[in-house]
């Protein structure tokens, strides 16, 4: 058959570990048959990143903008321990971190919803979607070790040169660690707009949850922010939408959300969203069972794997051991990034071959073939059978294989 012709480049962005065994699976068995793609390829394994003093993580972000479309493995973000193991120069940054500050992006995931595996919380009867804000927090901080006892103080110099703040954080009486955060309200504020035109595109309800109880300058802010969008934008919209802005405090909203059938953007902080996405990525069936998509206010968009690297089934893999690692995020991150592509190049073919992608491995699923994480959580049958990675792909290729005869 002749090959599907992707008009216009997608920022190919390589990663780490099992993941990046997974990536080149789906490429060579769900992607490069069918597909005339011209892709511009980035390696952000750990061990370039540190080739290149992570100035390659800044250069793929540069390409995203320049070409509007990317898709992105998972990647590892160093700590001590693997510092040593890959002999870094140091610890680098989440390179998801330094994309998300680059293009000044939200983070929006949505559960991979299958047949055969309900929600393991008996009351969800439709998807959460999770918007995480993607800059600032603890993602872009400084902080410090404190050696022994000594005033710590948060401190704010004006570009002139006058301190307009100084306040203190703790007397130590001995050793300890201390930390700052920030947050702009440009970010801010095109967060807020971002989750609103994604609420009210997806006809969903949008809730957002801070502390500003106890942080009632850091928080409040989010909070006051949100709510100026809402009144100045959105209101009348969502009214004859029949949609709800919905605050609430952070811990309430964690509280609601577990009794509620779905149906809603929830709005998230950065660490939030880190926490809770995951939360929902488990709850829905597996962390590989979501999709993840970065979204910029300029309108650029990197689609990405929404878990980790499974760093122990690739040691296992490394061994010469069979693994039976899920998939699914990745096949979704490409069929998203190709989804978005084809609509922007008004391309009917490219959209309708990702349409055709997710059905082929979704029905995989539901007819009972399956990695281990999803047979420990989908209904009893006599017809599910683990595989292993490849042969799950492979039953994925397949299925493919017949939608596009």
């Amino acid at each position: 058959m002749n090959k599907i012709k992707v008009k216009t480049t997608i920022v190919e962005i390589d990663g780490d570990e099992m993941t990046r065994i997974m990536w080149q699976m789906v490429k060579d068995r769900l992607l490069l048959p069918y597909l005339d793609m011209n892709l511009e390829y980035y390696d952000l394994g750990l061990k370039k990143r540190d080739e290149t003093d992570d100035k390659i993580t800044l250069d793929a972000a540069e390409a995203i903008k320049k070409h509007g479309v990317g898709v992105k493995c998972a990647t590892i973000t160093p700590n001590k321990d693997r510092v040593k193991e890959y002999s870094l120069k140091q610890e680098w940054k989440s390179p998801n971190g330094t994309i998300r500050a680059a293009l000044d992006g939200t983070v929006f995931r949505a559960p991979i919803l299958v047949k055969n595996i309900p929600p393991a919380v008996r009351s969800w009867k439709k998807p959460i979607h999770i918007g995480r804000h993607a800059y600032g927090d603890v993602y872009k901080n400084c902080e410090f070790r404190v050696p022994e006892a000594g005033k710590a103080e948060l401190v704010f110099t004006s570009a002139e040169g006058k301190e307009l703040f100084r306040g203190t954080i703790q007397d130590f009486k001995g050793p300890g660690v201390i930390q700052g955060i920030h947050n702009t309200d440009k970010s801010i504020a095109s967060f807020a707009k971002a989750c609103f035109t994604y609420a009210y595109d997806q006809k969903l309800h949008l809730w957002l949850g801070t502390k500003d109880t106890i942080s009632k300058t850091y928080d409040a802010q989010f909070r006051k922010i949100f709510e100026e969008e809402y009144k100045k934008n959105w209101e009348q919209k969502f009214k004859d939408a029949d949609l709800e802005y919905f605050f609430t405090l952070i811990d309430d909203t964690v509280a609601r959300i577990m009794k509620t059938e779905g149906g809603m953007l929830w709005a998230c902080k950065n660490y939030d969203g880190d926490v809770m996405s995951d939360m929902l990525g488990s709850a829905y069936g597996s962390l590989a069972m979501m999709t993840s998509v970065l979204v910029s206010p300029q309108g650029f968009y990197e689609f990405e794997a929404s878990h980790g690297t499974v760093q122990k089934h690739y040691y296992k893999h490394l061994k010469g051991e069979r693994t039976s690692s899920n998939s699914m995020a990745l096949i979704f991150a490409w069929s998203g990034c190709l989804r978005k592509r084809g609509e922007l190049d008004n391309a009917p073919e490219v959209v309708e071959f990702a349409d055709k992608l997710e059905a082929a491995a979704k029905e995989t699923v539901e007819s009972g073939i399956m990695t281990g994480d999803l047979m420990l959580v989908a209904k009893e049958s006599s017809t599910n059978k683990k595989v292993y990675t490849e042969e799950f792909i492979d039953e994925v290729a397949k299925r493919l294989q017949k939608k596009l005869k």
